[in-house]
């Protein structure tokens, strides 16, 4: 079983759709990850208009870090209306077997990477077919082109589903203080029993977006008090809000700053009191738990 770094660095933000990092940029802040213990970096083949794989793999082809101390993840499937794919006529989902191959090899070539540690399909789609899936799972393990395989976005029956055929080793769902529907609706229990490493994405929520809502509120007022307790900041421990639960979650964290990379490492030290977790718990529900 591959292992992944507690904390994850998401790439999305990195090209096109985010800071646009130039390559002297993205190799400083893939060093800087690695020196704090980040060595897990998540793609998907559609980040910054499918241009984003590219510009890390010319970056990190520059960068001389040896490949066997990171592990790098790219999800497909996702066919978005965008300039790279004029031929799509409607936003859709893709899971044929030649497709899959096609566009995990086709990540690979932009990643300049022999492997992949982790191979995602990106969102389930009602069409897609475990036999069909199973066939590109298989071939590009035996060619030694992905080293895993794992699901996103997949409730535990479209998961149970997959596995029927295929090795499903991880689920990259939505969980945050203020987004805990996977917590609630089985998901992290499915993974926990049929041992299935969790990731979780936008692990900050909706916090720091720049309108305040109740929910909001509530939580930044707790955290005010909290932050003195454990001489910690608020984005810390909303991190060790996710990290305190069973299932071992991996936050994938999407920003560029330094300062908030180190931060998320130094999460991973906070032990949140008990009944601290369930405060801010209620502050997120805006009720008492049953």
């Amino acid at each position: 079983m591959t292992k992944f770094s507690r904390i994850i660095q998401g790439c999305m933000t990195w090209g096109k759709w985010g800071k646009q990092l130039s390559e002297d940029q993205m190799i400083g802040l893939m060093k800087y990850c690695i020196k704090q213990g980040i060595t897990t970096f998540d793609h998907a083949d559609i980040y910054g208009d499918y241009s984003t794989e590219e510009d890390f793999g010319n970056a990190f082809a520059k960068a001389n870090i040896d490949r066997s101390t990171i592990q790098l993840i790219s999800k497909c499937g996702i066919q978005y209306l965008e300039n790279a794919r004029p031929e799509n006529k409607v936003k859709h989902y893709e899971y044929t077997a030649k497709y899959i191959i096609w566009s995990a090899e086709r990540s690979l070539r932009l990643l300049q990477t022999e492997y992949l540690d982790l191979l995602l399909i990106h969102r389930p789609s009602p069409l897609m077919e475990a036999d069909e899936i199973q066939k590109a799972v298989e071939q590009l393990k035996n060619d030694g082109k992905i080293k895993a395989f794992g699901v996103s976005n997949f409730t535990p029956m479209q998961t149970d589903l997959i596995s029927t055929k295929s090795n499903v080793s991880v689920n990259q769902v939505e969980y945050s203080l203020t987004q805990h529907s996977a917590m609630h609706n089985g998901s992290l229990d499915h993974m926990q029993i049929h041992k299935i490493t969790p990731m979780s994405w936008s692990p900050l929520g909706s916090v720091f977006r720049e309108e305040d809502t109740e929910q909001t509120q509530r939580i930044k007022k707790v955290l005010a008090r909290m932050t003195e307790k454990y001489n910690a900041t608020e984005d810390q421990l909303l991190l060790a809000w996710i990290l305190k639960h069973p299932s071992r979650v991996h936050p994938v964290i999407g920003t560029t700053n330094e300062d908030r990379i180190s931060n998320a490492v130094k999460a991973t030290k906070i032990a949140l009191d008990l009944q601290d977790w369930f405060e801010l718990l209620v502050a997120s529900q805006g009720h008492k738990v049953p």
